[in-house]
């Protein structure tokens, strides 16, 4: 085969291989986008309002619907909330929280991590509810005033027997003075009550003092038990048995969290509801008076247990790495001083050697003689002053070994003793 033969089938060979390596990267183009595709139709769902779900909230099983679907209901009743026509029930439970702001940080993960054991452990359904409401105090200003009055028509009645008593001459100084003792207790009391009173209204005037109330939800459907002849009273019953077996249940786990909770009866819940649905008026109109909340919410999040985890370990190692840190800076310092000593102590022998050579480069208008003689004096002064460092180093090792000495007799010496 001649040369052009040989570089026309080469020409051939990378002319198909290019062709192939540009089908490849088509191909490779084309799956991708299509996955791509695939992904994006796979992560965007459609929740019960129609509104899309990221793939996040899918992940994680939120499905956050809205409070409207919980406060539309047909009555109130065994404790109930009965919507749609009886075919949805709910019960709900009322939270005391935890001061988790004032725990220190193990009992803080610990509460996390009990609440974290509580959601693994759930097997149906659940709303959180967060319900602040503002704090009313005209009913605890009215119980004081009762009580206060109370203690002041005992308070003066005590007041007119103990004069009597004290006038009439028939008792003697040890009863008259147990007499005015119960009467300052009384007394007292009094002034405590009406100090109480005045505290509570200056805090009533402050309409900001809020509380929050926590619940939590949960439903059932009776749909859940199939095709049955079930009429409407029994499959109440069976609501109401299966609600409070879920409801006991919330309650039993959260108690690793240090949460206590319990059912709202018939009256709390419309009590609830009230307060949901009338905000503004609720101050004025309340049920029994009870303020409104400020604003609701369906969920309360804080941050991973394990990422508080993790911030605890970032602080650890930071603090870690500051004193570490510091120690290298310390001996860096120590180091650099060390040196400037030791500098200082051969200051001595480095200005005789800058001397000598000072002496060496003026030889030319010294002469040679007082040259030399220059220098056997620098040399004599630098062996003297060696001489006199090791003695000197000599006398201090003997000290040390005499108070090393001295050290070991008054072990000795307190041993005997």
């Amino acid at each position: 085969m001649t040369d052009n033969q040989i570089t026309q089938i080469l020409t051939y060979l990378l002319i198909f291989m290019i062709f192939i390596l540009f089908v490849l990267v088509v191909v490779f183009i084309y799956v991708k986008i299509r996955d791509n595709k695939k992904k994006k139709a796979e992560l965007i769902t459609e929740n019960e309002n129609g509104t899309p779900v990221t793939s996040n909230t899918a992940t994680r099983g939120y499905n956050k619907q809205s409070i409207s679907k919980f406060m539309e209901f047909d009555k109130v009743e065994d404790n109930m909330i009965v919507q749609k026509n009886s075919s949805r029930y709910l019960m709900v439970i009322e939270c005391q929280g935890v001061n988790y702001d004032l725990m220190s940080e193990m009992e803080q993960t610990a509460v996390e991590e009990g609440f974290i054991q509580f959601l693994n452990a759930l097997r149906f359904p659940i709303q959180i509810y967060v319900q602040t409401r503002t704090v009313n105090l005209e009913d605890s200003i009215t119980n004081y005033n009762r009580r206060v009055n109370e203690v002041e028509g005992t308070l003066r009645r005590a007041e007119a027997e103990y004069e009597a008593n004290r006038q009439s001459g028939l008792f003697s100084k040890e009863e008259i003075k147990a007499q005015f003792y119960e009467l300052t207790k009384i007394r007292n009391l009094y002034e405590y009550g009406k100090d109480i009173i005045y505290n509570t209204q200056q805090m009533s005037l402050n309409k900001n003092v809020l509380n929050k109330q926590y619940y939590i939800i949960t439903s059932y459907y009776p749909s859940e038990l199939g095709n049955t002849n079930f009429d409407k009273e029994e499959l109440k019953n069976i609501a109401f048995s299966e609600l409070y077996t879920r409801c006991q249940s919330i309650i039993g786990s959260l108690t690793a969290s240090g949460v206590n909770g319990k059912i709202l009866d018939s009256n709390s819940l419309v009590e609830l509801l009230y307060m949901a649905y009338n905000r503004d008026e609720a101050e004025v109109f309340g049920l029994e008076k009870a303020l409104t909340a400020e604003y609701d919410e369906l969920y309360s999040t804080a941050p991973e247990v394990l990422d508080k985890k993790i911030a605890a370990l970032d602080r650890e190692i930071e603090a870690k790495a500051v004193l570490k840190a510091e120690d290298v800076v310390e001996k860096v310092r120590t180091a650099r001083e060390r040196k400037l000593e030791e500098r200082k102590v051969k200051m001595d022998d480095i200005i005789d050697e800058m001397a000598k050579i000072i002496i060496q480069e003026n030889e030319a208008y010294l002469g040679k003689e007082i040259v030399r003689e220059s220098i056997d004096e620098l040399t004599g002064s630098r062996v003297k002053r060696k001489i006199a460092k090791e003695k000197a180093e000599e006398e201090e090792e003997k000290a040390n070994e005499q108070k090393e000495k001295a050290k070991k007799t008054r072990r000795r010496t307190t041993k005997t003793a």
